[in-house]
């Protein structure tokens, strides 16, 4: 019998637990991966605050960069920073050899954005959040 714990709050020694199994495994069937498991961040600094208050998040792996969190904060939005976030992020990629971008995004959030930028809908779930899309986006880096 296997004795299944419930945490409302996962922690830190958990989640490892879970992702070391997970990566070990994914690199036993594929062994002739020889790519870089990393997470980037690029950072945006509130001038008034030194805080960061916005930026990007992602995961490098399997030769694709994953991007896992995008936020332009109000006062730089149409600006341009988005795209210079994308841009870097993509840059980074690369210097990792990677061959590709995918990220997901909300019908209420960017899908429009991240076509102009030459991001292709490979997936999407309807209904999620309720009345909205989830749209799943990849880029070849060539």
């Amino acid at each position: 019998m296997v004795e299944i714990n419930y945490e409302s709050e996962l922690q830190p020694e958990s989640r490892a637990g879970i992702l070391d199994g997970l990566v070990a495994f994914n690199r036993s069937q594929t062994p002739e991966f020889t790519g870089v498991l990393k997470n980037i961040g690029l950072t945006l600094t509130d001038p008034e605050t030194g805080k960061v208050d916005g930026g990007l998040t992602g995961r490098i792996g399997f030769g694709r960069l994953f991007v896992e969190l995008l936020f332009v904060p109000e006062r730089l939005r149409g600006q341009g920073v988005g795209r210079q976030l994308m841009e870097r992020a993509e840059a980074v990629a690369r210097e990792y050899g990677c061959n590709g971008v995918w990220l997901d995004t909300f019908s209420f959030q960017a899908p429009d954005f991240y076509a102009t930028l030459g991001y292709t809908i490979f997936g999407e779930l309807a209904d999620y959040p309720p009345g909205h899309r989830r749209y799943f986006l990849h880029k070849s880096l060539s």
